[in-house]
């Protein structure tokens, strides 16, 4: 009897320790885990361009499918990888839904400043996890803002701007592709300014078409509105925000 209630101690004494590593943040969740031979953020960041790589990350949005390729934007804890055309059955397309674990093997790319992964095969694996938007606000129109490049991010506290004129002369908040020369469905694209710094965001119509709530949103702002965003932080010849969400600034 003495023995057994000794052992039961000792047990209990384990259980208690496995818990206290867990509150001093020993452990470390299914985000933080990399398979062997895959690279960390870091390890990726560093390679050469037009080297191969292999990551494993997170479905946080999908941009697009068409014949057989995916795009897709994706994060782990350390930072975002943006998978351009990526092999994807339009079957394994349905699977990746947002939070899911993927390993990728492709190239790191980049196309007019956006850095990327492209000839990319990947494969689903167990866990999940969706990134919180990164408020990089006080960053715009630093040099440290490219570290965050392809993240979940949010600006806060900007004002809309014009964006251009209509076909009476007019300013207006919003145009239609990026000179206005297009139409309802196609990208939209506004100005909004901080600390007297005046940038361009994107509604990408592949990621959110002329359904969703984010382009309603951008259609109904008028010049002075105060905003609150979120999105994608995508490059093409300098910072080219893909905007997800609009809402009345806080």
């Amino acid at each position: 009897m003495k023995k057994f209630t000794t052992l039961l101690l000792t047990f209990v004494l384990a259980l208690a320790c496995v818990s206290c590593g867990s509150k001093d943040g020993n452990t470390k969740d299914a985000a933080d885990v990399k398979s062997e031979g895959v690279m960390t953020y870091a390890e990726y960041a560093a390679a050469a361009l037009d080297t191969e790589v292999v990551v494993e990350t997170y479905v946080q949005a999908k941009q697009s499918w068409w014949d057989n390729k995916a795009t897709v934007y994706t994060q782990d804890k350390d930072g975002a990888y943006f998978l351009y055309n990526m092999a994807c059955s339009e079957e394994d397309y349905a699977k990746l839904t947002a939070g899911t674990k993927i390993k990728v093997t492709g190239y790191k790319s980049e196309w007019a400043g956006e850095v990327e992964i492209t000839d990319a095969t990947f494969e689903i694996m167990n866990g999940s996890y969706i990134a919180a938007a990164e408020d990089v606000t006080a960053l715009l129109g630093s040099a440290d803002l490219i570290n965050s490049q392809n993240k979940f991010v949010a600006f806060k506290g900007m004002t809309v701007e014009a964006a251009g004129k209509d076909a009476n002369g007019k300013d207006v908040a919003f145009l239609y592709s990026w000179d206005g020369s297009g139409q309802d469905g196609d990208d939209l694209y506004f100005n909004a300014s901080v600390n007297g710094q005046t940038y361009t965001f994107t509604v990408e119509s592949y990621l959110c078409d002329n359904t969703t709530d984010v382009y309603a949103a951008v259609k109904a702002l008028n010049i002075g509105d105060k905003i609150d965003m979120e999105g994608f932080l995508y490059w093409y010849e300098g910072v080219n925000p893909h905007i997800t969400s609009v809402t009345a600034a806080k």
